[in-house]
């Protein structure tokens, strides 16, 4: 089992940053993806951004069309945690954010929500306008 939690989610102005965190805990594993969804009220779970790792690799990072430019993903391989720094936000990047773990190195498959077997619990992002 692995353990997800998130960190980081506030209420902020447009065009000011956030930096979110999750945490990773429980099994280890030889490659591994983690990302981060969110979800408006009213709408579908949307991809963020992920990233994978698998021994001999270089690490593959996507991003969202409506998040690119502006989010930047991270690994702290020390403290198996992801950040998601966040710039520049906008009122429509209001949502909670999930992070999301899976036992395999997703290319293609990486924004599709369906693919991850760990979720976090979320954290609430607010950005007013």
């Amino acid at each position: 089992q692995v353990q997800l939690v998130e960190s980081g989610g506030a209420l902020v102005q447009a065009g000011g940053s956030l930096r979110l965190s999750c945490a990773a805990s429980g099994r280890t594993f030889n490659s591994f993806t983690m990302a981060w969804f969110r979800q408006a009220p009213g709408k579908e779970r949307e991809f963020v951004s992920g990233i994978n790792w698998s021994a001999g690799s270089t690490n593959f990072i996507d991003y969202g069309d409506s998040v690119q430019g502006r989010f930047t993903i991270s690994r702290d391989n020390d403290k198996n945690t992801i950040y998601l720094q966040m710039n520049l936000l906008k009122a429509e990047d209001t949502a909670v954010y999930y992070c999301a773990a899976d036992p395999a190195a997703l290319y293609d498959a990486m924004s599709r929500a369906s693919e991850y077997e760990y979720w976090g619990q979320g954290t609430q992002v607010t950005v007013s306008s």
